[in-house]
């Protein structure tokens, strides 16, 4: 189709374009151009040739070129390889209002599906110029060659939280493009081997990785924004984590390659502030083009921060609420994306008055709309403002949450806090008393993430320690529930190392039994430390990086994680959707009753859930076996914090079952677990002696 123009302004011929979709859209002829703004009182398109520092021509959009708020044009014979382009609007300054008009600023495109400037980590970007960050015209023709999301059952996931730089970045990756999407492609073997089938990738919207102001107190080196929650754009993939300048068509090949091998992909996004801060911050996009609407703002025109980094999106105003589920549904509908976590989620469900809101309308929409219909909705059912929503975020039978009680009273109880073994037994059954009739899968268990200790400083430290950070130490949780095992940080005693060893395959242990859906931080399998920083958020290092010649030291914790996944993996009874009925009287049959739990202490039966009690036993019974009244399936996890040992008497088995040795944390490895279908048969089936501070799985069969 011939496209004619209207108008012309020196050698750029142009005309009234489609205010449909949003963004840039290429043409056969052109690009057609669309930006809505409610406030604005003119706008015009700023065209540069790539890379120059001034621009091409910039052309007003006129009066018949705009429908309702929205300003759309045409451009006609435009090479879209070869220009980048953003937006100058005028109207009111007047903060106290909320408008912040600046017709001297050039404003990034909020449909960008590209973004100039960012291509090669810690080398480019910056907040200089008179324009930063550019828009650029997009069009890639992927071959997806039939994929489509793999929407794997929920409850059938093990999780595996991944930095896309930090997990290739480290030279013993031994890849050719290091840091990269197509590096993560390149150890997909690795994660099939440890058994893992969905990677939740930290933030890949584009983001500024030199937008941190510190400074390393011991090097005066800058600090980086490494971790990238702090979004520039809510459609762009990070362009330096592509190995070719290709970051769309490269994550969308990741994405194919993951799925051929059965790994879904998540993303973690960051919807509920952007990169421009507060008052104080810079103008890219959203603060330019209808301050007022993008953001939260206290009556006197300053900003909300639920965040912590300075300004909260205004998510559930209608026009907000459209931009991000365009958002999402891009990436659902372009990248095959499966799931999303979404950053301080209850930050979204806020009113404009910055209030809990009720029935936030951004969470039903999401919940509701088809095109996201079966992808995977993860909240973290907090933010940092103080909003605390495990259990009662709203969920629109849709959205499961990273279940903040789990990983706070696993911590507290392995290593030794009282008063918490009632908790214990509801968190191993997925968590019945947050979740009611949500049932297990609502819970996404963890004991680590990217935020706050790695596992091994979980046993390794008492406190953060986060001077690098450039910020006197006062970043970063100080509520960590950890403990180091009588010494700070790193040690050399045998039994110090023996306990942390230990530990570590403590809380494992109780991950991946537990009903729910397991998350894994990357580098947990392997021991990772990162020097008893909690906050590592700023460091473009070996604290952050994966580091591959570790894996052959650290082989036994490697092995004894990959079999956990693969227990879990052999065993339906742990990847419920429904909660296991609560069977607390013996009765007939041995006391056993099918699709059940069943609590127990140092006796069966007998749990003991005094205030001072660190010993408890958990018994899952599965489905009728065929041709029998009995379980087919029974697994038994007995748990003792305490620091004595301690013999458990074992319930008996009915008919010719016998219990089974699956995992020994206090054993030495390889001893400490075995593969699934080669668990070893107790001699005495009767007791079980426990050391202190261990766990210990058996299998009846």
């Amino acid at each position: 189709m011939t496209i004619f123009p209207s108008y012309a302004l020196g050698d750029y011929k142009f005309r009234a374009g489609a205010p449909r979709p949003f963004g840039a859209t290429i043409l056969p002829d052109g690009i057609n151009f669309s930006i809505s703004s409610c406030n604005a009182t003119s706008c015009s398109l700023v065209l540069f040739k790539k890379g120059a520092e001034q621009p091409l021509v910039e052309i007003p959009f006129l009066d018949s070129f705009r429908t309702g708020d929205v300003y759309a044009m045409t451009v006609i014979g435009l090479d879209p390889t070869d220009i980048e382009y953003g937006f100058r609007l005028d109207g009111p300054y007047d903060p106290p209002a909320g408008h912040r008009f600046d017709a001297q600023q050039i404003l990034l495109d909020p449909y960008a599906k590209a973004i100039g400037g960012l291509e090669h980590w810690g080398l480019s970007g910056g907040r200089n110029g008179i324009y930063p960050y550019r828009a650029r015209p997009h069009h890639d023709d992927f071959d997806w060659e039939g994929d489509q999301q793999l929407n794997t059952p929920l409850e059938d996931l093990v999780i595996y939280e991944m930095h896309v730089r930090g997990f290739t970045a480290h030279p013993s990756a031994a890849v050719e493009s290091p840091g990269t999407y197509a590096a993560v492609s390149e150890k997909i073997p690795y994660l099939l081997e440890l058994g893992v089938n969905c990677i939740e990738l930290m933030p890949v919207f584009e983001f500024d990785e030199l937008d941190n102001d510190n400074e390393d107190p011991e090097t005066g080196a800058p600090l980086q924004n490494f971790w990238g929650y702090n979004p520039i754009g809510f459609f762009a993939p990070k362009a330096a984590y592509a190995a070719g300048g290709q970051p769309a068509h490269e994550l969308k090949q990741l994405v194919k390659t993951c799925h051929q091998h059965g790994i879904e992909v998540w993303l973690d996004v960051v919807l509920n502030h952007t990169a421009e801060g507060n008052e104080e911050g810079p103008t890219i996009s959203y603060r330019g083009i209808d301050n007022n609407i993008y953001y939260l703002l206290k009556p006197d025109g300053s900003y909300y921060n639920f965040s912590g980094t300075g300004n909260t999106f205004n998510c559930n105003h209608p026009i907000v609420r459209v931009v991000l589920l365009d958002c999402l549904r891009y990436w659902v509908s372009e990248f095959h994306i499966d799931g999303f976590r979404f950053d301080l989620a209850s930050s979204m469900g806020r009113d404009p008055q910055g209030n809990p809101h009720p029935n936030p309308p951004l969470l039903e929409v999401l919940a509701y709309d088809p095109i996201l219909a079966h992808t995977k909705l993860i909240a973290e059912a907090w933010d940092a403002g103080g909003l605390y929503q495990v259990g009662s975020f709203p969920a629109y039978d849709r959205w499961a949450e990273w279940n903040g009680r789990f990983r706070d009273d696993l911590r507290r109880f392995v290593k030794g806090d009282p008063g918490l073994v009632g908790s214990m037994a509801a968190r191993l059954q997925g968590s019945p008393d947050i979740y009611g009739e949500r049932g297990p899968r609502a819970s996404v268990n963890f004991i680590t993430c990217h935020d706050g200790f790695s596992l091994r400083d979980l046993v390794s430290y008492n406190v953060k320690h986060n001077l690098a950070n450039g910020e006197d130490n006062r970043d970063g949780n100080d509520a960590n529930f950890s403990w180091n095992c009588g010494v700070e940080g790193e040690s050399d005693d045998p039994a110090v190392k023996e306990l942390r060893g230990r530990q570590m395959k403590n809380f494992l242990s109780l991950l991946l039994v537990s009903q729910g859906v397991p998350m894994l931080r990357m580098g947990d399998e392997i021991g990772q430390s990162k020097g008893g920083n909690n906050n590592s958020y700023c460091h473009d290092g070996p604290i952050n990086y994966f580091d591959w010649e570790r894996l052959a030291e650290q082989k036994p914790l490697y092995n004894f994680v990959r079999r956990l996944i693969q227990f879990r993996a052999a065993h339906p009874l742990l990847r419920r959707r429904a909660f296991l009925q609560y069977h607390a009287d013996p009765g007939s049959n041995g006391g056993l009753s099918c699709d059940s739990v069943s609590y127990h202490g140092t006796q069966p039966w007998a749990p003991d859930w005094s205030q001072e009690s660190r010993q408890l036993a958990v018994l899952f019974c599965g489905a009728k076996a065929r041709d029998s009244d009995a379980p087919a399936d029974l697994i038994y996890i007995i748990m003792n914090a305490h620091w004595e040992a301690a013999a458990f008497e074992l319930p008996r088995p009915p008919g010719k079952l016998a219990w089974r040795l699956f995992v020994d944390t206090a054993a030495a490895p390889p001893a400490d677990s075995y593969p699934p279908g080669k668990e070893v048969m107790l001699k005495d089936q009767s007791k079980r002696q426990v050391r202190e501070r261990s766990v210990v799985i058996l299998l009846a069969r």
